[in-house]
């Protein structure tokens, strides 16, 4: 029933004119996520802090792109996780803000709207808590460099009510992230019933795959990852071993062991694994069907597998058809503020 004096249509255009009048921080926005065949819109994982709007997300991918965010304004987001190389790094060891190798490479974003721990050893809560305390750049570069900027200052006023700030870097490079999803995939549509969508190679490998190889039992579920920590022996031969999972919660169980990455997209972004020490994913399977490297952690999971070269390349073809659609437009660099 409208109030006393005041007819339903004064309301409503009462109500327009206040919610036009609000920043974009201060109005709810409903925000639909287009999620791909294969993938689980029920798992998304979107915290209630940090929202998506499309506001929010075209900011992030300004900033995802942009340079002189970092402490020497020389590398992006997009410096290790490179769209043309599934959205990760094609170096073996991805490089910091004065072009040195950092122990690391640098792995895939897509995704991540499917996971919380961020990072090989998961030393991170969530996105925003990594990219908060990325080592190349710090608050005091982000207001810096940026907060002059005045098509930035004009955002971040219209997003988040603020001026530029390292927690608004986060969020808004967090919520371009989220959006990065790749699926309907060969093997998805195969699995949506279009029985020719799947190779004769690549049928031989999935059953490979979910049976003698029993790659399944870390790569599973719609994201190919049951985002838990293994030790296959990657790294641990040298003097000095990156100890992953270790570093976080000093459990013997966890030494060397990194999170298991999702396979979809995989055949786009070699080097493979932590270290970046495998080239192809043909050496891959073969690395895994030796039984991973030897040593007191390795995990009970990795054990030789005995497979033929023919076995191998049916895997390989299998692992070929998660190659997935990305929105075209999301790797396109945008124009930056000035």
């Amino acid at each position: 029933m409208a109030r006393a004096g005041l007819s339903r249509a004064t309301i409503l255009r009462v109500a327009l004119s206040t919610a036009l009048a609000l920043p974009a921080w201060a109005v709810a926005q409903d925000f639909k996520l287009r999620v791909p065949l294969g993938l689980d819109e029920r798992a998304l994982t979107i915290p209630t802090d940090n929202p998506l709007t499309q506001e929010k997300i075209d900011l992030g991918k300004q900033l995802f792109f942009d340079r002189r965010w970092s402490n020497t304004r020389t590398v992006s987001c997009a410096s290790c996780h490179q769209p043309q190389r599934g959205w990760s790094d094609d170096r073996r060891l991805s490089a910091d803000h004065e072009g040195k190798p950092t122990r690391r490479h640098a792995p895939t974003i897509i995704n991540r709207a499917f996971s919380t721990l961020e990072g090989w050893a998961g030393h991170r809560s969530s996105t925003e808590d990594l990219l908060i305390q990325l080592p190349f750049t710090s608050a005091e570069a982000i207001e810096r460099n940026l907060g002059s900027v005045q098509g930035y200052k004009t955002q971040f006023q219209r997003v988040f009510g603020t001026g530029v700030t390292a927690e608004g870097v986060a969020k808004a490079i967090a919520a371009f992230q989220r959006t990065l999803l790749s699926g309907n995939s060969a093997y998805d549509r195969y699995r949506a019933g279009d029985a020719a969508a799947l190779s004769a190679a690549a049928r031989r490998g999935l059953v490979l795959f979910e049976g003698r190889a029993a790659c399944v039992k870390c790569h599973n579920g719609f994201n190919f990852s049951d985002q838990g920590f293994h030790n296959t022996g990657i790294g641990t031969a040298g003097d000095n071993p990156d100890l992953g999972r270790y570093e976080v919660t000093k459990r013997n169980v966890n030494k060397a062991a990194f999170k298991t990455p999702t396979l979809r997209d995989v055949a786009r972004r070699g080097p493979y694994m932590h270290d970046g020490s495998i080239a192809t994913l043909k050496e891959v399977v073969a690395f895994y069907d030796r039984g991973g490297i030897a040593n007191p952690s390795l995990s009970p999971d990795v054990a030789r597998l005995g497979l033929g070269a023919s076995e191998q390349d049916d895997l390989v073809a299998f692992l070929e058809s998660l190659t997935g659609e990305i929105a075209l437009e999301a790797a396109i660099p945008p124009v930056l503020p000035r």
